[in-house]
């Protein structure tokens, strides 16, 4: 057992006979989800103030969101588990503790590498906490229309961090500092910390077995190695060996992942759980989806600072609608699932921000409000709104008890993970485009090709969907 573990067993954590009413358990693991996706949006608006403040390069400032995302889906499926046997309240109240913790030496840090540091750590914790808060959830309430319901409010919750995210990206940094996007998680994390552990109730679904450590640190470093060599092809090429190298060792590593999991008696990730076509072809879609969809912040951020000339406030009352449309997707996809099936509405989901992004991959240096970020942006972010609701769902349908835990880590990883490969892909793409040129023009060209390469991944990801997901009954 690790020393997380043994401290999380030691720990007295106040015990409930009653359950807590179902409204109470959903705002609590929706809480928790807040924080996670918050602390994505939150630190995009501020990545020019941080660069200015620690004098990080273009490479460092991709690693301030990586260094988050990697270790975040890397150990999601070791935080999955580790809800299924250890108990799911218990790890919600390890990982948002880490996470908290790691969000104060975030905001203190006095140079890039302890930022770094910082953000991976908050990674771990967020990774231990988010399988939590949709097993809680999914446990708490029956499958059919209220599940759904309190997923699409789940989903929603998400979307709603990425709004309040960039406004208060913007405002932190205009009135503090960037430290601040940091420092702000520390009285909220306090305050749902206290709560979760006064009203939650425990709950595991497995025995103590132990868990699969080297299967963590190797699909971790495998992904993280990967996701270097991307990142190196845009100073140093695809065939030189500072790229190539890290290629080939991220793919050897999650090779011997794929080989561990195959042999040991308490896998990680069973891979029998992949031949459920509903876990297998819903988790590749979220991928597709997570790559494309995950860097619209990123490039929209970058775009309206860079190239349009928006303060940080201005560029994340920018981002306002878009954020607030991925909440209007994910509440009003629960109604359509009844009426259409999930199939139907992940696929509807898709072709809207595939609108989107073709439209904003037609970009250009002088763009105004309305055409360059506001119809493009709520287009994207309604889509993604409406896809991953039905997503989730069918991804998490039919999971033994004692797997949900790991299937909804599993849920969270592939999102997480096609989102920090596809930063690093789509980033490296747009830096070879500008040449080394900071011109609003070659920025522009740049930021259009991530977005035209998000286009074709998100129509691959319409036609997988349409022929891979099941037709599951409509929900009545």
């Amino acid at each position: 057992m690790t020393p997380m573990l043994e401290a999380a067993e030691r720990t007295r954590i106040p015990r409930r006979t009653a359950s807590p009413p179902t409204w109470l358990v959903v705002a609590l693991t929706c809480a928790g989800q807040f924080l996670v996706v918050l602390d994505v949006s939150v630190v995009n608006v501020a990545l020019p103030s941080m660069r200015t403040g620690l004098g990080l390069s273009e490479q460092g400032l991709q690693w301030v969101v990586n260094a988050y995302t990697i270790a975040f889906a890397g150990f999601m499926l070791l935080g999955g588990r580790a809800g299924d046997l250890y108990g799911r309240k218990r790890m919600f109240l390890v990982g948002l503790g880490v996470f908290t913790l790691a969000s104060v030496a975030g905001g203190l840090a006095q140079d890039d590498w302890q930022l770094l540091v910082a953000r991976a750590v908050q990674g771990l914790g967020a990774a231990v906490l988010a399988p939590s808060t949709l097993t809680i959830l999914t446990s708490s309430v029956p499958e059919g229309p209220a599940r759904a319901r309190a997923i699409g409010t789940w989903t929603a919750v998400g979307g709603a961090g990425g709004a309040a995210g960039g406004l208060a990206g913007g405002l932190l940094v205009e009135a503090l500092s960037w430290r601040w996007v940091l420092l702000i998680n520390v009285p909220v994390g306090v305050v749902v910390l206290c709560a979760a552990a006064w009203f939650l109730v425990e709950g595991r679904a497995g025995d103590r077995r132990r868990l699969d450590l080297p299967g963590a640190l190797l699909v971790t470093t495998g992904l993280g190695t990967l996701a270097y060599g991307i990142s190196q092809t845009e100073a140093e090429g695809w065939t030189a060996a500072a790229t190539l190298l890290p290629l080939l060792a991220g793919l050897v590593l999650i090779a011997l992942f794929l080989a561990v999991e195959a042999r040991t008696a308490s896998p990680l990730m069973p891979l029998g759980l992949l031949r459920l076509r509903s876990v297998a072809s819903a988790n590749v879609s979220m991928f597709l989806c997570g790559f494309a969809m995950f860097c619209m912040w990123f490039f929209m951020t970058l775009y309206a600072q860079n190239v349009l000339g928006y303060t940080p406030l201005e560029a994340g009352l920018a981002l306002v609608p878009s954020s607030l449309a991925v909440v209007l997707g994910s509440k009003l996809a629960p109604r359509l699932m009844r009426a259409a099936g999930p199939r139907t509405v992940a696929v509807m989901g898709t072709l809207v921000a595939v609108a989107g992004f073709a439209w904003q991959s037609r970009m250009t240096a002088e763009g105004s409000f309305a055409t360059a970020i506001l119809v493009p942006g709520i287009l994207m972010m309604l889509g993604a709104g409406l896809a991953s609701t039905p997503l989730a769902a069918l991804a998490t349908s039919g999971a033994a008890p004692g797997e949900a835990g790991l299937v909804s880590g599993l849920v969270n990883t592939s999102r997480t993970m096609g989102g920090s490969l596809g930063l690093a892909v789509l980033s490296t793409l747009a830096a070879a485009r500008t040449a080394g040129s900071g011109t609003p023009a070659a920025l522009t060209e740049g930021y259009a090709l991530a977005f035209r390469v998000g286009t074709g991944v998100l129509i691959a990801g319409v036609l997988l969907m349409w022929v891979w997901l099941p037709r599951m009954p409509r929900e009545r």
